[in-house]
């Protein structure tokens, strides 16, 4: 809590077989902004275990193996689990902002700025928000055994 990491805007050519390959998350995501903010972040909190979800690229022989290599942990995510991370409700925050900016974005350039823009205007203070509530939306869906809740 109290930190807030970087927007990553990711590049892929989409179409047949231009998706997120586990290379492509592994490089711009994975050995750019996630892990000089983790390692900052390890500095100051010790044991830091990471958090990502079912995807193939994040669950991929070659990404489990960047992340042991880089001596990075991983939460446990079973494959067919409710999202509980906190950062799905800050992407719908993101998506607000973009729907109801006056102004729309003409050029993939101009949508990556306000995108960025609408990170930096997401305060810390939402965050912990988000983060202060996981208690609340784990204990949901063991209530639903697993299925549907509120969040």
């Amino acid at each position: 809590m109290d930190r807030k990491g970087p927007l990553v805007v990711l590049e892929y050519p989409g179409g047949k077989g231009g998706g997120m390959t586990s290379i492509r998350y592994q490089q711009q995501v994975l050995a750019g902004p996630l892990l000089d903010f983790y390692n900052d972040m390890k500095v100051l909190r010790g044991y830091m275990p990471f958090q990502q979800d079912g995807a193939p690229s994040h669950t991929s022989r070659s990404t489990a193996w960047w992340l042991s290599s880089h001596n990075i942990p991983q939460f446990f995510h079973p494959p067919s689990s409710p999202d509980l991370n906190p950062i799905e409700p800050l992407w719908l925050e993101l998506k607000r902002a973009l729907y109801h900016h006056n102004h729309t974005p003409t050029t993939i350039q101009q949508l990556k700025d306000f995108a960025r823009m609408a990170w930096d205007q997401i305060s810390v203070e939402t965050v912990n928000g988000h983060i202060g509530r996981m208690h609340d939306r784990v204990a949901a869906v063991i209530v639903a055994k697993g299925g549907h809740t509120q969040f």
